[in-house]
């Protein structure tokens, strides 16, 4: 991949695209990883005013001191950049116990929390890009954006702009490497933070990044019978998580009523 060159179109995307929107810049969620540490750099070299938001929710510590690091980091190369923390566990949690009388004993209960946290902070995104004048960048890659559909439908898939969204993961730690990151950021293991008990992304999907990708740069014009050991497998996974999640990357469907039935 040519490094710099990406780098010098997406900055020039954002920029050229905040400025035809007419707002400040670009306010977007740091959570520790290697996604939103390469796009709140990105927003970063457009000179547009930028605000990092870390919204904590049970966060481990380790996610926080990577976020906070981070923010440290580019506050100190970029005078553009501004931060905020918005502590949402007392929000969680107080949806957590208004609820839990009417989820005992579903199975669905964790994973509808799980969502739950990045619903509120899509909320709160939109929120102070609201106070500021400011547009909310997402941090999706292609994988998760248009492979397996790996995010929250309105909650991280909420944003204006998705800048990255044509990047494998892969490419996405190049960028990270190019754009010299802190090392806790280019070498974080990919996760979604939206669990009280530590799940990778791999833990949860059941395959890395590079096998997914080897996936989805041949899925259409490939089949499981293409596949064997544990391509077939990772096929089968992309496969099943691909159709599970069409709804979140098509338009929502819209239920069209004749013209002639219009009229009496």
């Amino acid at each position: 991949m040519q490094t710099q060159k990406v780098i010098d179109h997406i900055v020039n995307w954002l920029k050229d695209y905040a400025v035809k929107a007419k707002v400040n810049g670009y306010v977007i969620g740091v959570s520790g990883g290697v996604d939103s540490g390469v796009v709140s750099t990105l927003c970063a070299m457009t000179g547009l005013e930028v605000l990092a938001l870390e919204m904590p929710i049970r966060q481990k510590a380790d996610q926080v001191n990577r976020a906070q690091d981070h923010i440290e980091d580019l506050k100190k190369k970029f005078p553009n950049v501004k931060s905020e923390t918005v502590n949402l566990t007392p929000v969680f949690e107080s949806f957590e116990n208004i609820v839990s009388a009417h989820s005992e004993g579903n199975p669905n209960n964790n994973l509808a929390l799980a969502n739950t946290r990045s619903r509120f902070r899509m909320l709160n995104l939109y929120y102070f890009g609201q106070l500021h004048g400011l547009l909310v960048c997402g941090t999706g890659n292609k994988v998760e954006d248009f492979g397996i559909g790996f995010y929250t439908k309105y909650g991280d898939g909420g944003v204006d702009v998705s800048p990255i969204a044509d990047l494998y993961k892969t490419e996405v730690y190049e960028l990270a490497r190019a754009l010299n990151l802190i090392e806790s950021i280019q070498n974080a293991i990919p996760t979604d933070g939206l669990w009280d008990a530590e799940r990778t992304d791999e833990d949860q999907i059941g395959a890395t990044y590079p096998e997914l990708e080897k996936i989805q740069k041949e899925y259409g014009t490939k089949t499981a019978e293409d596949y064997e050991g544990r391509d077939k497998e990772v096929f089968q996974i992309f496969d099943r998580m691909h159709k599970a999640a069409k709804h979140k990357m098509v338009p929502i469907p819209i239920c069209d009523i004749p013209e002639d039935w219009r009229t009496n």
